[in-house]
């Protein structure tokens, strides 16, 4: 009796699902990069981003939408409009610029770039009054992460990206780090998975409207659309987008912003060795160097913060005020 409480307090707390939810986030997106290139082959990227993502959300608006009998839930116009601004952040911003990027960027360099997400995070939250400044360590893991950038874009590094896809990647991170505080404080809904379908709807739609608007229907080659690309295309509706992004937004829920930040020094590595098992693309010397720098500066920003604290324990001073962005 006692052993089944403490599995269902442990299984069944929120903090827990939240981890499961994020391990699901570490793995699965960083699919989705070899999964967007792979598309992008056969499909222009914003009508390809777009109809993923709108239709993932009508599917999951489909499945938890639901109020009871055929009465669909609607949260209220502050938790849509909340629902539809992270959309256009995460979506339309964040991913739109990814997938415009991979057209050329190497999918794992791609993911090395976003992967400066918890350090726009850190600083829009101190430059926000939403967090703590992040000590030390924390702003060296800002220079280090931001220096890894600066090799990976340098002329002199052998492989490296152009100058334009690297403002894009950067662009995307920013606004995916934006739109991921604002949905720390918005009054969303309730339901993870309704905010979740809600968000994806806008997002999809706004990128669709794009992708109309920028000339890329008459860029649908719908033969090419087999294969390879289809199966891709597949797994970013399903995996990326019905499972990772619904897992991402209940860890937002239940975690702090700083821990499922996490995410995107596992990201990267997932990206890189599948980009080299199924896309044949290696790692030069300097771009090894970079993700090196990237991945130390995103773990010295995202502990930072926790070692700083710790030694003000220690030291006797009052524990600065927790990061609940």
């Amino acid at each position: 009796m006692v052993a089944a409480r403490v599995r269902h307090g442990l299984f069944g707390s929120q903090v827990w699902r939240g981890w499961m939810a994020l391990a699901v986030v570490y793995v699965v997106w960083g699919s989705t990069y070899t999964g967007i290139q792979v598309a992008v082959r056969a499909m222009p990227p914003l009508l390809m981003a777009g109809t993923r993502y709108l239709l993932a959300g009508l599917i999951l608006y489909a499945v938890v939408g639901r109020a009871g009998g055929h009465r669909w839930a609607w949260p209220g116009w502050p938790a849509a409009y909340s629902s539809g601004v992270v959309g256009l952040f995460l979506l339309l911003g964040g991913n739109g610029l990814l997938s415009w990027a991979e057209l050329r960027a190497p999918s794992g360099l791609a993911a090395l770039i976003i992967a400066t997400v918890p350090l726009w995070m850190a600083a829009i939250g101190v430059a926000w009054g939403r967090s703590s400044p992040p000590g030390r360590l924390g702003w060296l893991g800002v220079l280090v992460g931001l220096g890894g950038v600066a090799v990976l874009a340098s002329p002199t590094t052998e492989g490296h990206l152009a100058v334009t896809l690297t403002l894009g990647l950067l662009a995307a991170a920013l606004l995916w780090a934006v739109g991921s505080l604002y949905a720390r404080r918005a009054p969303l809904p309730a339901s993870a998975f309704l905010a979740s379908a809600l968000e994806m709807i806008v997002g999809g739609l706004a990128l669709v409207l794009v992708g109309l608007a920028s000339g890329e229907a008459a860029q649908i080659r719908w033969a090419h659309i087999v294969g390879a690309p289809l199966v891709g295309y597949v797994w970013l509706v399903t995996g990326g987008s019905l499972l990772g992004y619904t897992c991402y937004v209940y860890a937002l829920k239940a975690l702090p912003s700083s821990t499922v930040a996490t995410y995107a020094y596992v990201n990267p590595v997932v990206a890189l060795i599948l980009g080299f098992l199924l896309l044949g693309q290696g790692l030069t010397g300097g771009s090894a160097v970079a993700a090196l720098l990237i991945t130390v500066g995103v773990i010295l920003m995202v502990s930072g913060p926790h070692l700083a604290r710790r030694r003000e324990r220690r030291g006797g001073a009052h524990p600065a005020t927790p990061d609940a962005s």
